[in-house]
């Protein structure tokens, strides 16, 4: 995604949950398509900030998570693993603003993609060079 598909380029008005998670499943929708439906079977959660819970159990400031998967990557998923619920990918959109205003450098759209990539490909158990396929940011 790019500064010109950023809906928000230029507004002063900073997106709500709602739009990162728009922004988001853009994002989900758009991976090539052997990743698609499985991306689509994780939950999708856009708060403000990581609850406490997992800010403790990370040791970890509110500003400094902008995004976590939780759940167990599919390189190591088996047959035999019971579930728990279903695997998550949660975005903090105050964190995720407060990088993009210091980066500066990066469209709203871009820092959201990054960290939506980010995030699945701890769920799909990429490597580097897989994410560098998708987000330019890796290389």
């Amino acid at each position: 995604m790019d500064s010109t598909s950023d809906p928000f380029a230029g507004s002063p008005l900073a997106p709500s949950l709602d739009e990162i998670e728009t922004i988001a499943r853009h994002v989900i929708a758009t991976l090539p398509e052997p990743f698609r439906k499985a991306a689509a079977e994780v939950a999708l959660r856009v708060v403000d900030f990581a609850p406490e819970e997992i800010l403790d159990q990370m040791e970890m400031e509110p500003f400094e998570l902008t995004g976590l998967y939780e759940g167990i990557p599919m390189t190591e998923k088996s047959n035999w693993d019971v579930p728990h619920g279903p695997d998550v990918v949660w975005l903090f959109r105050r964190p995720i603003l407060d990088e993009w205003a210091e980066r500066g450098d990066v469209s709203v759209a871009e820092m959201v993609a990054h960290v939506t990539v980010h995030e699945f490909a701890h769920h799909f158990g990429w490597s580097d060079d897989d994410i560098a396929a998708i987000d330019q940011w890796w290389l």
